[in-house]
């Protein structure tokens, strides 16, 4: 470790160590990018997303009663509607018609029930898949959820409810965000066998699952959003910094932390997912043309280049801007994007100045292209140095 990076970890456990943090001093240091080191980034994110109050003698209260809130999610929204259907039906004369599965009324709590399953199952076919090219996700968590996985809980978990639906394999399903997620039936069988549990030691949980849990809990508890296909790819590398760091006291309440911090990046990123607003001026399209806009603004070749071929806007930067990113780079280099994205004080404005440099970065060759060749750079973004996308987007944020 050099003496310059040793000195940077020292800037940053200063900053994080004051009675009150400054913001803008410790977003300034963090647009660099953040340190692994000691659960630094960890740390810096919880406070840039809003979830930590700056000051940090209220953190320990604080996050005892967040992870207390947490397990009261846990067991009103996942275990308590499981006990409702294990014991309907243990005696004939305690089941009412407003507790009955063919209750009419699309208020039941059997109705309920059933529309959570819909919502369930698209949650676990998304979150299977996550990070297809890590093994991070598919392996056992060293905290696994006790309350989950308390015995008596058998039949009250997300995980049994999955296991009683059957999964239906498809070949290709395109949706909103233009990812698309192919599969074959044989594929499928190999990738996700119906024991894929039983590969996990008993008593064990899969970060998957984790990812699973925090999800539904977000659908339930937003129901004018519920969950949207890509919402996944956002928990993902959150999830994945919380789970990973190198503070075990802090590692062990990963899921609480990341459902909160998910949740309050979610409250500025939601009118993305919400179809109604995709025209309005919160909405997708609205961003989308922001990115073209400001291309205008700095690069009016390439702007007129990408007209004169009809290349829209929404072909490539609903999924770059939706997902903030998280399906055009590795993993490593997505958590590096979002140090920058998230220490700034208007991070969607910045989002679109890092689209806006991706593609003048690549102008050579999209002025050469044809309308094919353009199109498979864009939707397969050739650059893998972010570092050269994030200072070209702090050059066009500076006005150079």
């Amino acid at each position: 470790m050099s003496t310059s990076y040793r000195n940077r970890i020292q800037e940053f456990k200063v900053a994080l160590g004051e009675e009150k943090i400054n913001l803008k001093a410790l977003r300034e240091l963090c647009f660099g990018g953040i340190p692994f080191e000691g659960g630094i980034r960890a740390q810096c994110w919880k406070v840039l997303l809003n979830y930590l109050p700056l000051d940090t003698s209220l953190w320990e209260s604080f996050l005892k009663k967040q992870r207390e809130l947490y397990s009261q999610f846990l067991k009103e929204m996942i275990i308590q509607p499981g006990i409702a259907k294990a014991n309907l039906g243990l005696a004939r004369e305690d089941v009412t018609l407003e507790d009955h599965p063919l209750n009419p009324n699309p208020e039941s709590r059997w109705n309920n029930y059933f529309k959570d399953n819909e919502v369930l199952l698209q949650i676990d076919k998304d979150v299977r898949r996550l990070y297809p090219d890590m093994a991070f996700f598919q392996r056992p968590t060293e905290y696994p959820c006790k309350l989950i996985l308390d015995p008596q809980n058998e039949y009250e978990t997300l995980r049994r409810r999955v296991e009683q639906t059957t999964l239906k394999s498809q070949t290709v399903d395109r949706n909103r965000s233009g990812v698309t997620n192919m599969s074959s039936p044989g594929k499928a069988l190999n990738l996700y066998p119906s024991n894929e549990y039983e590969v996990l030691p008993n008593g064990c949980e899969a970060h998957w699952e984790v990812v699973e849990r925090i999800l539904f809990i977000y659908a339930k508890l937003n129901p004018g959003i519920a969950y949207v296909q890509g919402m996944n790819e956002i928990v993902g590398p959150i999830y994945y910094t919380f789970a990973t760091n190198p503070n075990g006291e802090w590692k062990e309440h990963a899921e609480a932390d990341c459902f909160f911090c998910f949740t309050n990046l979610m409250s500025e990123n939601r009118d993305n997912f919400i179809k109604s607003l995709d025209d309005s001026q919160c909405g997708i399209t609205y961003k989308m043309e922001s990115v073209f806009s400001m291309l205008k603004e700095k690069d009016m070749e390439l702007y007129l280049k990408l007209q004169e071929q009809n290349i829209k806007p929404q072909y490539f930067t609903f999924r770059w801007l939706t997902l903030l990113l998280s399906q055009e780079f590795l993993l490593p280099d997505v958590i590096r994007i979002w140090d920058s994205l998230f220490s700034d004080q208007d991070r969607f404005h910045f989002l679109i100045l890092v689209c806006c440099a991706m593609l003048t970065l690549i102008r050579d060759q999209l002025l050469a292209g044809d309308f094919t060749v353009n199109m498979r750079l864009l939707q397969d973004y050739p650059i893998s140095d972010v570092h050269t996308i994030l200072i070209k987007a702090k050059e066009l944020q500076d006005g150079s």
